[in-house]
């Protein structure tokens, strides 16, 4: 069934297709939709600091979004970024979902660093919302790069360096 289009797979004709959703955008719209409550919320669940340094589970989770797609084939990249490349500021109703997406992302990062700032793990003099919006910026290049095919060695150096850039753990020498 890999090679069937969805409507196939679902035994669904067009016509019926536009029944239940209306019209291709709406179609889209819900699995845009679809996406976020899904792939999005597993990202999120992913930064999740808990008992762990928050170092290593900022590396893991940069290393997951650009190694680990659903559906096990690589050069995907993400359907939100994908989505904003191509659509966000020419689709006002896109262009929300993926700013509500990338923001879910940003308050994500935001509480894990914060997290970690707060054990002690980073730098009293870190900017948490700087290092948030470097670490998004980056994320978005992975995921670009993932989708173009870059070798992952080489990406892990981009991951690896981002974590550097934090700073060195309070009880490490500067």
């Amino acid at each position: 069934m890999s090679g069937l289009f969805p409507e196939q797979q679902l035994q669904l004709t067009p016509s019926s297709l536009y029944r239940t959703f209306t019209d291709k955008h709406t179609l889209f719209l819900r699995a845009l939709d679809h996406y976020r409550a899904t792939e999005s919320a597993e990202a999120g669940q992913r930064l999740e600091v808990a008992d762990r340094p928050v170092r290593e589970v900022l590396r893991e989770w940069m290393l997951w979004l650009v190694t680990c797609p659903s559906d096990g084939k690589s050069g995907r990249g993400c359907f939100v970024v994908n989505t904003a490349t191509e659509l966000g500021t020419t689709d006002e109703k896109v262009r929300r979902r993926t700013e509500a997406a990338f923001e879910a992302t940003r308050q994500a990062l935001r509480s894990a660093l914060a997290q970690g700032h707060d054990r002690g793990e980073l730098s009293a003099g870190l900017d948490i919302d700087d290092a948030v919006e470097m670490l998004f910026t980056t994320v978005l290049g992975l995921r670009v790069r993932e989708r173009a095919g870059h070798d992952i060695e080489r990406l892990t150096t981009a991951i690896d360096l981002a974590i550097r850039i934090l700073g060195p753990t309070p009880a490490e020498p500067a």
